[in-house]
């Protein structure tokens, strides 16, 4: 016998076929038109152009688009014409005709779309079904103005609204009408108001409005997960985002503005209904992509219930570790069993959320406590605080209600050496952990008000703890897990390690103890005294003499200029004690060797040298500052003696020079080759032993830097000079090196030499030439210039000889 199925599960599978075949229709459509055209374009060229207004055109758009935007257009305009009927033309007709039009319309539009679903027009019933639901508003809005205007208006749209939302629902679900997808997703948009405006028509209060809300949204959500259509679940999504968003803002500001434990206790209530509503949601397989972000918040908004019930009977200084709390407490529902994987994982991310904002909350104080102590280096030794908060809010005034930051990081770090056990984070939370406790210990003294001197003990106390915590943890023994292989959704950015975070936790609170002890002369020196001895014994570590070692340098530095302060000396004498810093990084740059700490060392040690000659030089004193550069030149000429540094001989050199330099200008010397000499003759000797090691270096190179340094100066001085001494003598130099360079077959110092030669000769001649010049008629300068003339011309292809026999010559010398 043949299986006959039921009218509504035929009417579906002929639908489904239909809209099969209106796809298919497309299909081919759209192919019909691509070969026309590919046609069309291989006949072009041999057939003859049809006519303009003949020649077929690709289509903009297809032909059930037309027909859709065509319908709703019409269902527009049919509804604006009711609405104008209904509010302008109905005072024309008695209250039957008015009654008996208006429902017969209605009645008609809605029962239109069965005999067009029929006939296979599903575009067109759609198009009219929204028109008549369109009508039955406007019934509804009859109604009210002919026979229930007494009736209060929102009371009349909320029963208005549930009776509309369960007509149109009935309408979509009968025999007939079922195929319609317009009616269900449609009658959702009504729905969303009556529970709303009842509340309102009650007086039921904020509270109850809110509790409306979220009851509306949960009714979404279970349309949303049990109705399989797709426009139906988009439709009650929607509504239960929009809905929850609205009720879930009103029940957070509720909980955050209650007085008393009662109002708190009621919001809670609501937030807690939400929470439920998207656990519910979450637990359900139909929404396992949204699972995460519901759990997520779910958790969310069971921390913000319960913790503000708390909030509102502890004293506020507890109201972020109350949340905290709460949000720690998430983590116990990872343990259990029963609840889906991705749910657990969503109250996870839930808890780490709550314990971030936590730690956020904490920075404003660290960060007051950490560079707070700044501002001590403009009020220098003016006089040690009562405590230490006083010290770290010496610009900057003290945050109210944060007694409680050192619980609050406290608590963090326990539970990440507690509960974070997984292979590929475990290291992670260690470095956290350590960095927590670091900020606890810091936070700790301005928040107790500790007495100032305790608080630089316990600030000395958290940076030696540390930094025996960087020596305890080396590289090469780091935890087993960290050395683990990474499974392929582990995070491949890297991230700190605990030692070398320690480390910088460890210079980090130096500087802030450094700048605390600013107060006064004793506390300064004390301080730096340790800090120096501190970091000079954690240089023995060598995972830590990169950082540790420059740190120690830079402490003794300050101490040396403490000292000459404390000391009443002058900056240049204070100068002078600097430069033992120097002097010892350039040895413990031997002892170290190729170790990376070397580098760091050698920087530090480079630094306090500028510092040094920067006191030096403030002070105006020419004497101290020449005695400071050259101790500096020594200094460097040491270092240059290692294999690795050869080229600070240079710089020696320059520091020597310098040197050189300011103790002539404080003698008053103004003979400017007093200046040059000794610049000269390093680099005469210089450039000789670069030619002997490598003959092929040009003459240029060598001996040219040199000679420039002393000639040029003195020609432009003995231009000046109105005496013969100083001409005579640069004339006797200028040819001495003439003749070196023409003997060893020299270009620089020929060319040189001959050139002031020449220059001192005209200068000294100048006088006569004037003279001469001056006694001789008119016209004997032309006539000159004429037979000089007359002399070159006859001699020019002689004289081009000559000059190419010179530039030989002098091509053949270096």
């Amino acid at each position: 016998m043949t299986h006959i199925p039921p009218p509504a599960e035929e009417l579906r599978l002929l639908d489904l076929e239909l809209r099969r075949l209106d796809a298919r229709r497309a299909q081919l459509l759209h192919r019909r038109a691509w070969l026309v055209t590919a046609l069309q374009a291989a006949a072009g060229p041999i057939s003859a152009p049809a006519p303009a207004s003949f020649a077929p055109r690709p289509a903009e758009t297809s032909a059930p688009r037309v027909q859709n935007v065509l319908l709703v257009l019409g269902g527009v305009l049919l509804t604006i014409a009711a609405m104008a009927f209904t509010l302008v033309s109905w005072g024309h007709m008695g209250i039957t005709g008015r009654a008996l039009m208006l429902g017969g319309i209605t009645v008609a539009v809605l029962a239109a779309p069965v005999p067009l679903l029929k006939h296979g027009l599903r575009s067109t019933a759609e198009s009219v079904a929204g028109l008549g639901l369109a009508l039955t508003v406007l019934d509804a809005y009859a109604l009210h103005e002919v026979a229930l205007a007494d009736v209060g208006a929102t009371g009349y749209l909320a029963a208005a609204s549930a009776l509309l939302a369960a007509l149109w629902t009935a309408y979509g679900l009968l025999p007939h009408t079922s195929a319609l997808r317009l009616p269900l997703p449609a009658a959702l948009v009504p729905g969303q108001l009556p529970l709303v405006l009842w509340a309102v028509t009650a007086d039921a209060g904020l509270y109850g409005i809110t509790a409306a809300v979220l009851v509306t949204a949960g009714f979404d959500t279970g349309v949303a997960l049990r109705v399989p259509a797709k426009s139906v679940r988009i439709t009650a999504v929607s509504g239960a985002y929009g809905m929850g968003a609205w009720g879930v803002s009103a029940a957070g500001w509720l909980s955050w503005t209650a007085t008393g434990p009662s109002a708190a206790a009621r919001a809670a209530a609501l937030l807690l209904l939400a929470a439920g509503i998207a656990l519910t949601a979450a637990w359900q397989r139909v929404a396992e992509k949204q699972a995460g972000g519901l759990a997520v918040t779910a958790g969310l908004l069971t921390v913000a219930a319960v913790g503000g019930t708390a909030r509102s009977v502890l004293p506020d200084t507890w109201t972020v570790p109350a949340y905290l709390a709460c949000g720690i407490a998430l983590l116990a529902a990872v343990r259990v069993a029963r609840l889906p994987e991705t749910v657990r994982h969503g109250l996870a991310r839930a808890s780490v959320a709550v314990q971030a904002v936590a730690l956020l909350w904490t920075l404003p104080l660290l960060g007051i406590t950490l560079l707070g102590p700044l501002a001590w280096a403009e009020q220098l030794w003016s006089g040690a605080p009562d405590d230490v908060r006083e010290a770290v809010t010496v610009s900057t005034p003290w945050p109210p209600d944060m007694g409680t930051v050192p619980v609050v990081l406290a608590v963090v770090a326990v539970v990440l050496l507690l509960v974070v056990r997984d292979t590929v984070w475990r290291p992670r939370a260690l470095t956290g952990a350590l960095a927590l406790a670091w900020a606890t210990a810091s936070v700790l003294p301005p928040v107790l008000e500790v007495p100032y001197v305790a608080g630089l003990v316990a600030f000395g106390i958290t940076t030696a703890g540390t930094l025996a915590a960087a020596a305890w943890i080396r590289p090469s023994e780091r935890p087993e897990t960290e050395a683990a292989p990474q499974p392929a959704s582990a995070p491949t950015v890297g991230f700190p390690t605990p030692g070398p975070t320690a480390a910088v936790l460890a210079l980090l609170t130096s500087l802030t103890l450094a700048c605390l002890s600013l107060t006064s002369e004793a506390a300064t020196l004390a301080v730096l005294s340790s800090l120096t001895a501190l970091f000079a014994a954690a240089s023995r570590k060598p995972h830590l003499a990169p950082v540790t070692a420059p740190t120690a340098l830079t402490y003794a530095a300050a101490l040396a200029c403490a000292s000459g302060a404390a000391a009443d000396w002058q900056p240049q004498s204070t100068a002078v004690l600097v430069l033992a810093v120097p002097v010892a990084a350039a040895l413990l740059a031997v002892r170290l060797g190729n170790s990376p700490a070397t580098v760091p060392v050698d920087i530090a040690g480079a630094l306090a040298g500028l510092l040094a000659v920067a006191l030096a030089a403030a002070a105006a004193d020419l004497p101290m500052l020449a005695l400071v550069l050259a101790l500096c030149g020594v200094i460097t000429a040491g270092t240059a003696l290692r294999a690795d540094r050869r080229p600070v001989a240079y710089a020696s050199a320059a520091l020597f020079v310098l040197a050189t330099w300011v103790r002539l200008a404080a003698w008053d010397v103004g003979t400017p080759e007093a200046y040059t000499l000794p610049v000269t003759v390093p680099a005469l000797l210089v450039g000789a032993l670069h030619r002997r090691r490598d003959p092929k270096v040009s003459s240029w190179t060598a001996y040219g830097p040199g000679l420039t340094a002393t000639l040029v100066p003195s020609l432009l001085t003995a231009w000046g000079d109105p005496n013969w001494t100083r001409p005579l003598l640069l004339g006797l130099a200028a040819l001495a090196v003439t003749l070196l360079g023409a003997g060893h077959h020299l270009q620089a110092p020929l060319l040189l030499g001959g050139t002031v030669l020449a220059l001192d000769a005209l200068h000294e001649l100048a006088p006569y030439l004037v003279q001469v010049t001056g006694a001789l008629p008119r016209w004997a300068p032309p006539a000159l210039a004429g037979l000089l003339l007359l002399a070159l011309g006859a001699t020019y292809e002689q004289r081009l000889r000559d000059a190419r026999r010179m530039r030989d010559f002098l091509g053949t010398m270096h």
